[in-house]
């Protein structure tokens, strides 16, 4: 087995751990990436499938994402603008499709007002948490003892009101029922986007693509740092202690092991999901709290279609190809064409126990199925599209889910203060951890950061000098 030492390990080589490699780079420290898969970028994965582009993973920017769009700029990559000309669909509870304009669905006027004063009211609320502190609000544990079902519940008894202010959280975030999380966490989701009014707001959080595709950030990431970052390594052990006990200078507090692999080094971060922290054993394990608070989260579950087509018939219907239904299978949609291409491509997603439901199925009756939905929206053309591909990353072994992890009920204001604190030598960063930009790249980025800076913080250059 090859023995390397360096100053730091990092464990995942998606947009956290390469940020964090980035920067300690930069400021003189020595650096080893170990990334389970064969290529990286975690969550970000752009795949050709039968000749077209897809961006399998995450994809979209918003103007909000400083950390991200900084990133973008230092990388030289260029971006373009979600196509949302024409107007949206929606399809109501009865199955009636209409057509809008605007943010607030196509309601009877008393559903609207309700929705309206539901978006105020979680407004009000969002802008007392703080997104890096949601456990200390001063309601939080009353907050976090609710499903975000009942809450709403407690405010109106409009069921499309309910139904149409929860899809944004539930199926279009969380991908999970909301009656399977707490208010507090949808509380968190919507403050990690700067209030509610802007994670309901289409052309703001989906405002603008990478031309080439999002993993062109780990890709170009990763390419600066070389021959440090080591693919197809899962990390199996992780041998660690608080104070130093080996190394080729006697600095060595942690030793990660991989099937090939033992790399020494000081400090160690581990970027991967919460939910992959168990995949590794640990010598001596980790203390009673991380093997308590890992047990109350989970990752969401959604299936991301894409569907592409000779030409984007849509907008010769004048359409924008958004289109919303929390009653349909495909409870969301967009037109997701690519940047220079003449095709069009529209992406729908299936998510929390809808995509259970069509798991049951066959391939092609999964196929059927979504491709049905997905032509109420857009009329019959939309079954016959010239690529299908559905993006299942619940069957990913090194990731389990999507988009992130939450806590289950009461989990958040009970064991949220300890998701980033380090254990000894290692420390912990990724999307699913981060305050603003919670499970998005630009929270991967601002993780990446943030551990780098405390290491760098922690032990002066001069102190790990080899």
């Amino acid at each position: 087995m090859q023995r390397i030492d360096t100053d730091v390990v990092i464990v995942g080589a998606g947009a956290a751990g390469l940020t964090a490699a980035t920067e300690l780079v930069k400021a003189g420290r020595d650096v080893v990436v170990l990334e389970a898969r064969d290529r990286v970028g975690g969550r970000l994965w752009t795949g050709d499938v039968d000749g077209a582009m897809l961006e399998i993973g995450g994809q979209w920017v918003s103007p909000d994402q400083d950390a991200l769009i900084e990133t973008l700029d230092e990388l030289g990559l260029e971006t373009y603008p979600r196509y949302r000309d024409g107007v949206n669909v929606y399809i109501g509870p009865g199955g009636e499709l209409k057509k809008f304009e605007g943010d607030i669905f196509p309601v009877p006027p008393a559903t609207e007002q309700e929705i309206v004063t539901l978006i105020e009211k979680l407004d009000a609320l969002v802008a007392e948490i703080d997104p890096e502190e949601p456990w200390a609000h001063p309601q939080a544990k009353d907050l976090d003892e609710i499903s975000f079902a009942r809450w709403l519940e407690t405010q109106t008894d409009d069921d499309e009101a309910r139904e149409n202010v929860g899809m944004f959280i539930a199926g279009a975030m969380l991908t999970k029922p909301a009656h399977a999380f707490s208010a507090l966490q949808a509380l968190l989701m919507a403050a990690s986007a700067g209030s509610f009014s802007n994670l309901v707001d289409a052309d703001f959080i989906l405002d603008r693509r990478v031309v080439g595709g999002l993993q062109l950030v780990p890709l170009g990431l990763a390419e600066r740092l070389g021959d440090r970052v080591r693919l197809g390594q899962p990390v199996r052990t992780l041998r660690w202690s608080i104070e130093p006990t080996d190394g080729a200078d006697g600095a060595s507090a942690v030793v990660a092991v991989t099937d090939e692999l033992e790399v020494h080094a000081r400090q160690a971060i581990l970027a991967i999901p919460p939910v992959l922290v168990n995949r590794i054993s640990y010598e001596p394990p980790l203390p009673r709290r991380q093997h308590q608070l890992h047990q109350h989260l989970s990752m969401g579950f959604v299936i991301k279609v894409h569907a592409v087509y000779d030409t984007p018939f849509w907008r010769e219907q004048g359409l924008s190809g958004t289109a919303f239904s929390p009653w349909e299978l495909v409870h969301e949609a967009y037109d997701n064409s690519n940047h220079g291409d003449p095709r069009g491509t529209l992406v729908g997603f299936v998510a929390d126990e809808a995509a259970d439901g069509v798991f049951q199925l066959s391939a092609e009756e999964r196929k059927a199925a979504i491709l049905e939905s997905m032509s109420h929206y857009y009329g019959e053309q939309a079954k016959h599209p010239v690529v299908y591909y559905e993006s299942d990353w619940g069957s990913e072994e090194w990731t389990r889910g999507a988009y992130a992890a939450s806590f289950d009920m009461g989990g958040l204001a009970r064991y949220g203060a300890d998701l980033r604190t380090p254990v000894g030598p290692i420390r912990f960063a990724c999307s699913d951890m981060a305050g603003k930009g919670y499970q998005h790249v630009d929270g991967a980025i601002r993780m990446g950061r943030l551990v780098a800076a405390q290491i760098l913080e922690a032990e002066p250059v001069e102190a790990t000098a080899r």
